[in-house]
């Protein structure tokens, strides 16, 4: 792409927490970006607001019940209206796209980002159960098609930059930190206990509820684990995960000769978000700046895998591979609405997680319809148990 012109973004997912801060990174740099492309699911009124600030050509709401309403609101506007998942998983194949941010949330993300890949879009990648599901597809694709995954998460963000000229073969391992969520030193009776708003109030992030409950529950960091395997090209060896309360130090690389590269800052999302849309240029910002006079400690800690067994079982699904981590995912998605429902307790999301691992067939090397049909039947498995409860 011309290093002088705009670069032209799809926003997938523009009206939860990362879409929104994604458009306050590109409305800071009118200079650098232009918005081609914005999709919600739900969020019409928002994504009304949107598209009337940033002008995109498209704007694609998923909840087709909500079409008329967002189309009568744009009419007066030079913007394309559409509904429907299909629409959003087709919109990505537009010729004035540059750069696709994948900010959508769970296991709907996958299409997208096949298509946006066959269609040699570069990729920023928000949704990180893109690559739990389906990651050695994703990856295989990217390298047939020369298109680059950039990494959105803080923690694979800071991976991706502490390896910026260092050569593949010098990584010994890397370390992804976890801040613990809101229940690191909480006991097993305590868990047991919990409520959703407890849960929803993260120590150190600002999240939307899925992910929100996902750290608490240490499954955030699990699906992490998945995504820097394909991310980075590692064996399920080479990833370690450490507890890191401050949440200063997003993650580090150990390298062969022992030496260990860090990348800090204030938690605040928008940077890596920055990183990845500003790529390869690192761009000015007024973010607050991190003042080491502020924290004079910084702790590491190994995780409670007892009280917080969703990382055990990520590491368990990512070692036995196939359709295992897409089998993962989906019953992580059914208890977590379940959850957030009042429908069960804090520990009967591993329970019902384990039991799906356990029940739904192995397929050593899942095609995209294998993956379609593990995470219908994984769903409807997770779903039973919880109504045999």
């Amino acid at each position: 792409m011309n290093s002088l012109r705009k670069k032209r973004i799809a926003l997938l997912g523009s009206t939860g927490s990362i879409g929104c801060q994604a458009l306050d990174v590109i409305d800071s740099h009118p200079d650098k970006f232009d918005v081609e492309v914005l999709t919600a699911f739900n969020n019409v009124e928002l994504l009304i607001n949107q598209a009337i600030k940033f002008i995109p050509k498209v704007v694609v709401i998923g909840n087709e019940n909500k079409f008329q309403f967002l189309k009568e609101a744009l009419t007066h506007y030079p913007i394309q209206v559409m509904a429907g998942l299909d629409a959003i998983a087709e919109i990505v194949k537009l010729d004035t796209i540059d750069l696709v941010l994948t900010a959508m949330v769970g296991y709907a993300g996958l299409l997208p980002t096949i298509n946006a890949i066959k269609w040699k879009k570069d990729i920023a990648l928000a949704n990180k159960e893109t690559l739990v599901v389906g990651g050695e597809l994703i990856t295989k694709l990217a390298t047939e098609n020369k298109v680059k995954i950039l990494p959105v998460d803080s923690e694979h963000s800071a991976i991706f930059q502490c390896l910026q000229g260092e050569e593949h073969d010098s990584i010994e391992k890397i370390i992804l930190t976890a801040s613990g969520g809101p229940f690191v030193d909480k006991d097993a009776e305590y868990l047991k206990k919990i409520t959703k708003k407890e849960a929803l109030k993260h120590p150190c992030w600002e999240m939307g509820a899925k992910i929100t409950i996902d750290s608490a529950t240490l499954m955030n960091k699990g699906l992490e684990v998945i995504e820097a395997r394909w991310l980075f090209n590692l064996a399920p060896a080479q990833i370690d995960v450490i507890v890191h309360r401050q949440s200063i130090i997003h993650s580090m690389v150990q390298f062969c000769d022992g030496s260990i590269k860090a990348q800090m800052g204030l938690p605040d999302m928008r940077l890596p978000i920055q990183v990845a849309l500003g790529y390869p240029q690192r761009l000015n910002s007024n973010f607050a700046r991190f003042d080491f006079t502020k924290y004079p400690s910084l702790t590491f800690e190994q995780p409670n895998t007892k009280n917080f067994r969703n990382l055990t079982l990520a590491f368990k699904a990512l070692n036995e591979g196939g359709n295992q981590p897409c089998v993962l995912n989906a019953a992580n998605e059914i208890v977590v609405e379940a959850f957030l429902q009042d429908k069960i307790g804090f520990f009967e999301m591993s329970d019902i997680i384990e039991k799906t691992l356990e029940k739904i067939p192995y397929i050593a090397n899942p095609d995209y319809e294998n993956y379609k049909r593990t995470n219908e039947e994984a769903k409807k498995f997770s779903l039973s148990l919880i109504k045999g409860l």
